[in-house]
């Protein structure tokens, strides 16, 4: 009996040191977590649930969204709600957007349309332009260049952007929902069910930045299944121009 009391109080006092050791080890994870990949693309989807071309661009944009170092988001426009279907998910806002860079480029707005990098459009459902877009880009006007942590703790938003040449740049905070399906009542897809990944819900601007590194906090009230976006963009609102950084939540 003794022998068999004995013995208990050891495999108790080992199962203490175990979980001692992996408290450790969870405390020094979130003391010292991965770095995330560095954001190699920006991909922007103009996209409207009236578009009957739009749902295999909407399908490609969620395989360029698993990868990690892709930020690839859905911007829903509203100028397809005259066919009888009101987009559920579009903003003036994303039209004006869209509108701002076909102006900035000279040229014209159609959908699905994908911007990349902030330089240059491709149409959504074209995987084989939207990727030689993107090779393209690499670096063009300063793309991706400049450094960008993006950390969320207790409920706000940790902006940390590096140094990099002198320039005139917007910080833009972009809320997303990371995955949102429609059954398409009326109009051009009626009857489809369609699915739409790190959909865009809101877009601020919060700050400037000149080439010298900036830190910024945010709180904002967000749903479970939100996340964010940061872009770093060099133009006005109204002529946006390359993106100089980006950097999303975990998961998105």
């Amino acid at each position: 009996m003794h022998e068999s009391l004995s013995l208990l109080r050891r495999w108790r006092w080992l199962l203490i040191a175990v979980m001692a050791c992996e408290a450790g080890f969870v405390e020094a994870l979130h003391a010292n977590p991965v770095a995330p990949d560095p954001i190699a693309s920006v991909v922007e989807l103009f996209t409207s649930q009236g578009c009957p071309s739009c749902p295999p661009a909407d399908r490609l944009l969620t395989a360029l969204a698993s990868e990690p170092d892709v930020v690839a988001v859905t911007f829903p426009i509203d100028y397809w709600d005259f066919i009888g279907w009101k987009d559920t998910l579009a903003s003036p806002a994303f039209t004006a957007r869209q509108k701002a860079y076909a102006a900035a480029r000279g040229g014209h707005v159609y959908t699905p349309q994908a911007v990349i990098d902030g330089l240059v459009d491709a149409v959504g459902s074209d995987k084989a332009q939207i990727e030689g877009v993107m090779r393209a880009t690499k670096g063009k006007d300063g793309a991706l260049t400049v450094p960008m942590n993006l950390a969320e703790k207790r409920g706000v938003l940790h902006v940390d952007i590096g140094a990099g040449p002198e320039a005139v740049a917007g910080v833009y905070v972009l809320r997303i929902v990371r995955s949102k399906t429609v059954l398409v009542r009326r109009g051009e897809n009626s009857g489809r069910s369609i699915t739409y990944t790190n959909v865009v819900r809101a877009i601020h601007k919060i700050g400037e930045w000149n080439g010298k590194p900036r830190s910024y906090e945010l709180r904002e009230l967000k749903g479970d299944d939100e996340g964010y976006v940061v872009l770093l963009q060099k133009g006005a609102d109204s002529r946006p121009g390359a993106i100089l950084a980006a950097a999303k939540s975990v998961g998105f």
